[in-house]
């Protein structure tokens, strides 16, 4: 089978430390057998990395791929995926993000790069079709990422992409991110702290090659389909006036807002911060990716106080993480500080979380104003909060501890401190309370990167169908949305956003991968290819971290051990036996065993027989 179109069939690699650019050939069986973004990165990781390799060490590597549709007309299909060996999580980590880099590095003759080694000094990429350049970036070192695309702009041209780190990458804040265009961050499990330990200030691509595509008639009718479907739809008006921001309202009402630390589910001036006010009160412009028609981002100014004039892009995770879960109901600071947030490159849902960590030991008394730096935290308190998270980002006091995340933290703190560390396998949670959502708490307990809502966001279905209903339906629901979440869209790769909130078919990217391609694979060809990834990431977990328990697999024990105690669920928590079982029912679907480790016949199936010898090696007991 040859592909006729979408994959430009080039993959760059660049080693650091030998200051050496290499092109390779896009090998057929990784495109027709793993199709692109996540399941590029994840073979890449697996073929490449030795076990237990350092996460910050020159050994590691990280991989940028992009998908077949993306750059394409396909709507929304300006995505990339960045992923490494997580130095945060210390398993497989990944992210997403929409960028105009994604489609300028097709068009400049790479579907993915890999970067190898480590430099001597400050260094970027820059990317074109005429040749790639290893640059010295040590005059961007040490400035925000909103300062490095800004001179990287006037140095190269407007028609560029850039992806970079700020000072949370270059000190190695375990949960720093990527950064483009001044505010779409990707790499939660700290991709961009990998970035800083192999001195990558920043990638540029500047394309002008078309992508080939196989039927050009055929894929401008369906995308043309498809965006009038869009625009026609009658969520279409409230959702480009607020994108994600709405989330707030329906949070609340659901008793979902995380809120001091996920200690509630409710919060007293959630109105302050909803999509509702952001909408008639903060918002200037609308932003959208390459190839979007219903553009999401919200670029929002403070309007009142002592950060007046302060600009940031909002969204639903950003607020929530930044406002409510740690006592913040002035949305002017909740600006301030996602602007921070994205000029120090830092993820903003782990910054809160390791925010609302913070106080929470303070105010029980796990922790003093001698490990905070004379800090006193009281949740809302703008000035200790802000404090408080420059000092992560500068690794001071506490805030060296809290760089680290909040599991490591918890086990140097000690005391009753992990039951305060709202994280699945080191990645914190993500904005759900899930105190009374058991299949929400599965999704993040196999979500494939630690705690994440990405892959499998079944909470506003679980609300309709019934909270408090156990039985197979949740599991079923997980594992379909972690195909399509984390397997179509993760691969193809584009946004799935046009499915999720104005209900675009699935069958339009199938179509349309055809139309690209040449190729005509089903959905359920994506799902098959979808559940071996899953596989192979489970594998990679289990290989690094040299065993498996159940156990990893559990969501925050707060959740289990402190009931909510307001609003209308007051009294609430989940119980292990509910979720043991949904995790027996997961594993068994999934064709693991009752400890989470795939099966021998699980692996051969999905053509993964390589894996067991490696599993072995390390001292794993497969079932059969």
């Amino acid at each position: 089978m040859e592909w006729k179109g979408g994959w430009v069939g080039k993959i760059l690699r660049v080693n650091l430390s030998k200051e050496e650019v290499k092109e390779q050939d896009l090998p057929k069986d990784l495109a027709l057998e793993w199709i692109g973004g996540r399941g590029f990165a994840i073979k890449i990781l697996w073929d490449e990395l030795e076990p237990e390799t350092d996460p910050l060490s020159p050994e590691n590597k990280v991989v940028i791929a992009t998908g077949p549709l993306t750059g394409t007309i396909t709507p929304s299909s300006g995505k990339l995926v960045v992923a490494s060996k997580s130095p945060l999580t210390g398993g497989y980590g990944d992210g997403n993000i929409g960028t105009y880099f994604a489609p300028m590095l097709k068009m400049a003759g790479y579907d993915a790069v890999v970067l190898e080694g480590k430099a001597k000094k400050p260094v970027y990429i820059y990317i074109t079709p005429n040749g790639v350049e290893i640059k010295d970036a040590s005059h961007l070192w040490g400035k925000s990422t909103i300062e490095t695309e800004i001179i990287l702009r006037e140095d190269h041209g407007k028609n560029i992409g850039v992806i970079s780190i700020g000072p949370a990458g270059e000190n190695l804040v375990k949960f720093a991110v990527v950064i483009s265009e001044y505010g779409r961050a990707g790499g939660r499990p700290g991709i961009g702290t990998v970035f800083g330990a192999k001195k990558v200030k920043a990638l540029v691509a500047e394309g002008w090659n078309d992508i080939p595509v196989a039927n050009i008639d055929e894929a401008f009718n369906l995308a043309w389909e498809a965006r009038v479907k869009l625009l026609s739809h009658p969520g279409y008006r409230k959702w480009i006036g607020q994108g994600t921001m709405m989330t707030i309202e329906w949070s609340q009402e659901a008793s979902v807002l995380p809120t001091n630390n996920f200690s509630e589910g409710v919060f007293d001036a959630y109105m302050n911060i909803g999509g509702e006010t952001m909408e008639k009160v903060y918002k200037l412009l609308r932003k959208g990716c390459f190839s979007c028609p219903m553009p999401c981002g919200n670029l929002s100014i403070a309007k009142m106080g002592k950060f007046m004039g302060t600009w940031a892009e909002l969204d639903y995770e950003n607020v929530a993480m930044l406002g409510s879960n740690i006592g913040i109901g002035d949305m002017n600071i909740v600006i301030k500080l996602n602007r921070l947030a994205d000029e120090w490159g830092v993820d903003t849902i782990s910054l809160g979380n390791a925010i609302g960590f913070a106080i929470e030991l303070y105010q029980r008394g796990i922790i003093s104003q001698k490990q905070t730096g004379k800090l006193e935290l009281k949740w809302g308190d703008e000035e200790a909060i802000l404090a408080l998270a420059e000092k992560i980002i500068k690794r001071e006091d506490i805030g060296k501890l809290l760089a680290e995340g909040t599991r490591a933290a918890a086990e140097k703190i000690g005391k009753e401190a992990p039951k305060y560390a709202i994280q699945v396998k080191g990645l914190e949670v993500s904005a759900y309370d899930c105190h009374a959502a058991p299949a929400m708490a599965l999704s993040y307990g196999t979500s494939p990167i630690g705690a994440h809502h990405k892959d499998a966001w079944v909470i506003s279905w679980e609300v309709k169908i019934g909270r408090d209903k156990l039985d197979k339906s949740k599991v079923d629901k997980v594992i379909e949305f972690q195909r399509i979440r984390g397997g179509l869209f993760e691969i193809l790769t584009v946004c799935r956003l046009p499915w999720i909130e104005l209900a675009l078919d699935l069958e339009y990217y199938v179509k349309l991968f055809h139309a690209v391609t040449g190729i005509n694979y089903t959905l359920d060809n994506f799902f098959f290819i979808a559940d071996k990834i899953y596989n192979l990431i489970r594998a990679f977990w289990i290989r690094e971290y040299g065993e498996w328990r159940r156990e990893y697999d559990y969501p925050p024990r707060k959740w289990f051990e402190i009931p909510l105690s307001k609003g209308p669920l007051a009294g609430a928590k989940l119980t292990k036996e509910s979720y043991d079982k949904l995790l027996d029912w997961y594993y068994e679907a999934r064709g693991w065993d009752k400890n989470g480790v795939p099966r021998k016949s699980t692996l051969e199936k999905f053509g993964l027989s390589y894996v067991i010898e490696t599993l072995e090696e390390r001292g794993i007991t497969l079932s059969e």
